[in-house]
């Protein structure tokens, strides 16, 4: 199914009011990449809100934290990914199996890599850093999970693109 012979979904009827449709062009050619970022945004909001109640606000140990705000976030990626970023339409249940499966794959990957850089930098070192740069240790770790969010959202696209959400020709 080519970008054209798609349902036109929320995005194109905004695109088409009349205030919007000047930047139609520029919408459809980046459209991807900026419904991406528009999401990877949202994700990234939830992400820190949660991050900031878990941790900061209710006191679960960080690690802990991180794990609880990527499963609900994760979900919702696979969904605005799925339906809006990457338009996908996985035609069997095989294909959607393994749609899921790489996925999923690909965020718990991200996850061990988020975990990792949250381990280091506040569970391990937090202590020793946030007070040499005359920071409170909640500036410092919600410091760090900024940073680590940067990091995980450009992972997350380059698996997303290269293979979870493959276009039927790039799968050949």
């Amino acid at each position: 199914m080519t970008e054209t012979e798609h349902k036109k979904d929320i995005f194109d009827k905004l695109m088409g009011l009349p205030v919007l449709r000047i930047f139609g062009p520029f919408f459809d050619k980046h459209r991807e990449v900026l419904l991406y970022l528009f999401f990877g945004g949202l994700a990234f909001f939830l992400n820190m809100l949660l991050f900031f109640i878990t941790h900061t606000k209710l006191g679960m140990q960080e690690l802990v934290a991180t794990a609880v705000c990527w499963v609900l976030c994760v979900l919702f990626q696979y969904f605005t990914n799925k339906t809006w970023v990457f338009r996908s339409h996985a035609d069997t249940t095989a294909s959607l199996v393994k749609e899921i499966v790489s996925f999923f794959g690909g965020r718990i990957f991200t996850l061990l890599v988020e975990e990792a850089i949250i381990f280091v930098l506040i569970t391990w070192l937090g202590d020793r850093i946030a007070p040499s740069l005359s920071l409170s240790r909640e500036v410092w770790d919600l410091a760090v999970k900024l940073f680590a969010q940067f990091v995980i959202i450009v992972l997350n696209y380059v698996i997303s693109k290269l293979f979870v959400f493959k276009k039927k020709e790039e799968a050949a």
